[in-house]
């Protein structure tokens, strides 16, 4: 019979894709010695999404460049596939606009390869809770990069989405980049109040967090002011 302890431990459960054979060996120790749990490895691009279907991974640490198929349409692939594993994508150099690429394509995660081994820990338990790992960038410069990335042509903000003028007055001021309290402030509101508020949004918007709100809202264009 399993102890109290085998029962409530369960390691995360990690599919390394990486088309490097060396480092990707090198990432199989770094992750068996920090408490994880290594399901399985490829080198192909193209094997990732069967193999995440034949492991059953927690998460997919994946190269941007795989071999045969890079990591952005292996990323697209998993998303069609309905692969629930969370991915946090290694490259060799990052840039806002790969970043939110990445997450638009469903990446909970981007980390340079040159990073340390407990930044590779923190990101793969800051995805495996929920939140997404994006190192030093924040809310608003993804926000900017993803603006780039769509245009600046104005398009009217017809669908609300169920939103008051107060909630998409809140999502402006988030995607901008300010805090509860100084949403409060900007509003003459209580923190409270403002909780309310992006409780509300939240539901309307099928998001869970500052990141995914603001990604949704340039996506449907919910800042622009010209509408």
């Amino acid at each position: 019979m399993a102890t109290l302890s085998e029962v409530s431990y369960s390691p995360i459960r990690v599919l390394v894709a990486n088309g490097h054979g060396l480092f990707r060996d090198g990432l199989r120790g770094l992750l068996e010695a920090g408490g994880f749990k290594v399901v399985g490895e490829t080198a192909d691009g193209e094997a990732v999404v069967s193999m995440a279907e034949k492991t059953r991974p927690d998460v997919i640490l994946l190269d941007l460049a795989m071999p045969r198929q890079d990591g952005i349409e292996v990323l697209r692939r998993l998303s069609t596939a309905g692969i629930p594993a969370r991915t946090l994508l290694m490259v060799s150099s990052t840039d806002k606009a790969q970043v939110v690429r990445a997450l638009k394509m469903g990446a909970y995660g981007v980390i340079p390869q040159e990073a340390t081994s407990q930044r590779l820990y923190e990101s793969i338990r800051c995805i495996m809770s929920g939140q997404y790992s994006i190192g030093k960038d924040n809310v608003s410069d993804l926000v900017k990069a993803l603006r780039e990335e769509n245009g600046s042509g104005a398009i009217s903000r017809q669908r609300r989405f169920g939103l008051t003028p107060r909630e998409l007055e809140t999502i402006t001021l988030v995607v901008a980049g300010y805090s509860n309290p100084g949403i409060a402030q900007k509003f003459s509101i209580s923190e409270q109040t403002v909780k309310h508020h992006i409780s509300n949004i939240f539901d309307k918007l099928g998001v869970s967090n500052r990141l995914e709100l603001a990604l949704f809202a340039v996506n449907h264009r919910l800042t622009d002011t010209n509408s």
